[in-house]
């Protein structure tokens, strides 16, 4: 059930309509979870922003939709997770890969992802050099983190507000 209704671009703040009307732009709609967003501009903004500057990194699309699927599931986000489910399969993921991202199994990155948000940046000495020897540099490591950092957001914020599922459903 939605606790907090998502708006329409009407609806929206004046300072929230230039970054939806930028989404729809980009991707042909404006999920609810952006439309839910929009009622606090900085939020928004803030957001894209990062999503932006993120976009930048050395962590490939799939490696970023890896991050959000093993953020998400330990979140236990489901508009999160039916999202970058359908976004990962657009990045090249097969239905098994999504699987495993989930799990943290497919790569070095998923299992970083999940021990980062499990743990909440708590990793253990044995953690972070596990990384290092799956081949994981400072820098990406960082870059994970900021990812990380990033869904977790989205994942609270559609975890708290019952935010409705607008992609295919995932792959259980």
């Amino acid at each position: 059930m939605t606790r907090i209704a998502a708006l329409t671009l009407e609806q929206a703040p004046t300072a929230s309509r230039t970054a939806l009307e930028g989404v729809q732009k980009g991707l042909g709609f404006i999920p609810n979870a952006f439309k839910t967003m929009a009622h606090a501009p900085a939020a928004l903004n803030g957001y894209l922003a990062l999503a932006q500057a993120l976009g930048k990194s050395s962590l490939s699309v799939a490696e970023r939709e890896v991050v959000a699927l093993a953020t998400s599931e330990v979140n236990g986000c489901d508009y999160c997770i039916a999202a970058h489910s359908f976004f990962g399969s657009k990045a090249g993921l097969n239905a098994g890969d999504i699987q495993q991202a989930r799990s943290g199994s497919l790569s070095a990155v998923a299992t970083l992802a999940r021990q980062i948000t499990e743990s909440r940046g708590q990793l253990s000495d044995g953690q972070l050099a596990a990384a290092h020897e799956a081949g994981l540099s400072d820098s990406k490591i960082i870059e994970v983190v900021a990812q990380v950092t990033l869904l977790t957001l989205t994942n609270y914020l559609n975890n708290i507000a019952g935010t409705a599922i607008d992609f295919p459903p995932s792959a259980q």
